[in-house]
């Protein structure tokens, strides 16, 4: 069996941000995505997700090291400014290379 070294990009934000974020993972080419609701507490405040004003997402990708810095600096400089948004990364071996 043979390991690639890949990176996870987790993004965690507001949901109403999907779409923007989306299209903008979608440039990078990144073959995939995985979107799901998070609750939680920040700096901004708690998150429950009753209402769809205070709905949180967390979207994470697998790709190159390389993808995931400069897609990281696009969401950074895109929305850090205006948006309640979390962004963290680490290595990862995928054991099926030819799918990212």
């Amino acid at each position: 069996m043979t390991d690639t070294n890949r990176v996870v990009l987790t993004v965690i934000t507001e949901a109403s941000l999907e779409a923007k974020l989306i299209a903008t993972i979608d440039s990078y080419g990144v073959s995939g995505y995985t979107i799901t609701d998070a609750r939680g507490k920040g700096t901004r405040g708690t998150r429950s997700g009753d209402w769809d004003f205070e709905r949180n997402i967390r979207i994470e990708t697998i790709c190159s090291a390389e993808v995931a810095s400069q897609l990281a600096q696009e969401l950074k400089a895109k929305f850090y400014r205006d948006y309640a948004m979390v962004l963290y990364s680490h290595d990862v071996n995928v054991l099926r290379p030819d799918k990212f």
